[in-house]
């Protein structure tokens, strides 16, 4: 199933990744890890975001995705799942059966 993953980092926590160059390969183990659909970083409520959407096999995948984030991040994590146009019409058209 899709999800979208909205990782708001801890301010400290990014501005020492910053700081000890840590950052860029933090992010880049973070998407080999994940293998997003689409991935964007922008600043969000005043934090360091990026928002991913994933792939996720089972229910049972979650605690792979999300804990790196907290554990080495102190990230907030919001999940969502989430469909394209094509799905939504699918199961709009399951309302009417």
């Amino acid at each position: 199933m899709r999800a979208l993953l909205e990782i708001e980092l801890d301010t400290p926590t990014g501005n020492q990744a910053i700081n000890d160059g840590s950052m860029a390969e933090g992010i880049k183990q973070s998407l080999a890890q994940l293998q997003p659909e689409a991935a964007y970083f922008l600043a969000r409520n005043g934090h360091r975001t990026m928002i991913v959407v994933v792939d996720v096999q089972d229910e049972a995948s979650l605690p792979s995705l999300v804990e790196p984030f907290w554990l080495q991040a102190n990230a907030k994590v919001d999940l969502h799942i989430c469909m394209n146009a094509d799905e939504l019409l699918e199961g709009l058209g399951r309302l009417s059966s």
